[in-house]
């Protein structure tokens, strides 16, 4: 069946930023990488087996926004397909990996913003402050692009007291996927493998927190992506139980 979308996220994607150029023989790259795994994550995301669990505290829906969003790079396939077409926006690196992935969460209505936490971080952050203000939800991939693996970086937490709006945290966890031998261990489900969404508990950083409070919220986003991990690994299995039941919301 066709995917439906509301209708206020049917509006068009802003430009990412200035275009970029690359060699001949890297668009061409560019663009079998990019339908490939386009292709592939549609293929395999229409057979998932898909349960959502949410924290006391946490989010009630999952197209609840404008909030600010964090996850592990590990599960980039699993929550692009689940959290297609809801317009997210998400910090997209300006190296080859981050023009390809771009490029591919593009097709799934995400819109790209580009820069990382080591080149034009702040024109990033800028970008996505604007999306908020806008009411649309934004994401960090946390740990991307390069690392430390399942490492908090401070972006989410300072946006989220410069926006005056929570952060969210969720985990994919998954019962049967190829684990990639990479920096990110990145995770491609197997055909109809049960997955399993764990968001943790909102937080909320004042405003007025200082520079100290902000490390003290970074060491609870830390914990809760640590928790909401745990939990989507430990129960992935009880995915389409009384407990977990399927989720049922897009076609």
């Amino acid at each position: 069946m066709p995917e439906t979308r509301p209708p206020e996220l049917t509006a068009p994607a802003q430009p990412e930023s200035g275009p970029r150029r690359w060699t001949l023989r890297q668009r061409i790259v560019l663009s079998l990488i990019v339908a490939a795994g386009s292709t592939l994550i549609r293929l395999i995301g229409s057979t998932l087996r898909i349960a959502i669990s949410f924290e006391d505290g946490a989010q009630t829906t999952l197209e609840q926004r404008p909030l600010v969003a964090s996850f592990w790079h590990s599960c980039i396939i699993p929550a692009t397909y689940i959290c297609r077409g809801l317009g997210v926006r998400v910090m997209s690196s300006y190296s080859y990996d981050g023009e390809y992935m771009g490029r591919i969460i593009k097709k799934f209505g995400y819109v790209p913003v580009k820069g990382s936490s080591s080149r034009n971080p702040v024109r990033a952050l800028l970008g996505l402050r604007r999306a908020l203000e806008d009411g649309w939800t934004v994401a960090f991939t946390l740990d991307g692009p390069r690392g430390p693996h399942h490492k908090v970086k401070p972006g989410p937490v300072g946006l989220g007291r410069s926006a005056g709006l929570p952060l969210t945290a969720f985990h994919a966890g998954i019962d049967k996927a190829w684990v990639l031998n990479s920096w990110d261990r990145m995770m491609i489900p197997k055909p109809f493998s049960r997955v399993l969404i764990r968001f943790g508990k909102l937080i909320q950083v004042p405003r007025d927190a200082t520079d100290e409070d902000l490390a003290r919220y970074n060491d609870e986003l830390q914990a809760t992506l640590d928790r909401v991990c745990d939990f989507a690994e430990s129960n992935v299995s009880k995915v389409g139980t009384g407990e977990f039941p399927y989720y049922r919301g897009k076609a």
